[in-house]
């Protein structure tokens, strides 16, 4: 059950950036593009994922004021 429930973030992370940050738009011929292509797209939900982190993170603290 525990592997099973933890499949639904890695469903929905795939469906995010296949959606928003263009995961299903790489048209080359060549496994090394892919790969390349694939990265970049996983770097950029990394740095969204942590960004959106830190902001649910400051808006919890109301009494520290935001530089």
């Amino acid at each position: 059950m525990r592997l099973w429930k933890s499949r639904w973030p890695v469903e929905q992370g795939y469906q995010q950036m296949k959606e928003e940050l263009g995961l299903d738009h790489f048209e080359g011929r060549s496994w090394r593009g892919f790969h390349h292509h694939a990265c970049l797209v996983m770097l950029a939900y990394g740095f969204l994922a942590s960004e959106q982190r830190r902001a649910r993170r400051e808006r919890s603290r109301p009494g520290k004021k935001i530089a």
